[in-house]
């Protein structure tokens, strides 16, 4: 009897193609744990107790004491990266991705899901400014999906970057009249992010970037719902062709 040979999913191709990328302009992969304290997923990253990303609509909490949280986004990891280098003696320049799952305590629908994966990028040293953030979030989607991709920036806030932007791509399904969606946060690391792991913000300054990989893949393969994804359908899985990613 012929079995069907398996297939990886779409998702882990999409992170080794991000990663490849990433890692073509000097850039390492690095991971930390899903599960997480508030430090390295809050206070950190210039999230105070009063902040509104703590509250219960926006996160998820466990029973226990002190509690913890499954990570709302890859960013506990540039912490934890940080925290570690400097412990070793290791003085920036950093050039880090962090791809990885993260959990939101929201409602799904064809663009959001409850759990979802997330590219963090994280690059620091002297003099690096938000040219060269611009510069490089254009090359690498020029790269991943082709000339001609049309790709904006917009103005944004987020508490651990200033200034801080949003990235949006132009989306198209079949059938469909398209449309730009956002994809990726990001912006110059906030002072106080590196002053609260100890590096020093008056010698360094650095950009960083948190960008939605199954959104990436919506994008280039005119994908109509991100739940496909994570609906455990193998019809969706064979559908990729698995040397195109």
């Amino acid at each position: 009897m012929n079995m069907p040979s398996g297939r990886l999913h779409p998702i882990t191709l999409g992170i080794r193609e991000i990663a490849e990328i990433f890692g073509r302009m000097g850039f390492s992969v690095v991971s930390g744990p899903e599960l997480e304290d508030e430090w390295h997923n809050f206070t950190a990253l210039n999230m105070p107790a009063d902040h509104p990303a703590r509250d219960m609509q926006d996160t998820f909490w466990t029973t226990e004491e002190p509690s913890r949280v499954p990570r709302t986004q890859t960013s506990n990891v540039q912490i934890r990266f940080m925290e570690e280098q400097l412990k070793l003696g290791v003085l920036p320049p950093y050039r880090v991705v962090v791809p990885g799952k993260v959990f939101r305590n929201e409602a799904t629908d064809m663009t959001h899901e409850a759990q979802f994966y997330q590219c963090e990028g994280l690059a620091i040293g002297e003099g690096i400014s938000l040219a060269h953030l611009k510069g490089t979030l254009e090359q690498f989607f020029r790269e991943y999906f082709g000339e001609g991709s049309r790709i904006r920036f917009r103005p944004s806030y987020f508490p651990f970057v200033e200034p801080g932007v949003e990235v949006d791509v132009w989306y198209e399904v079949p059938g469909k009249e398209g449309r730009w969606l956002e994809v990726m946060g990001a912006g110059m690391v906030h002072p106080r992010v590196l002053e609260n792991v100890g590096v020093d913000s008056n010698t360094y300054q650095g950009f960083a970037f948190g960008v939605g990989i199954e959104r990436l893949l919506m994008v280039k393969h005119g994908i109509p719902d991100v739940r496909l994804f994570h609906s455990g359908d193998i019809r969706f899985t064979y559908g990729f062709d698995q040397t195109a990613i």
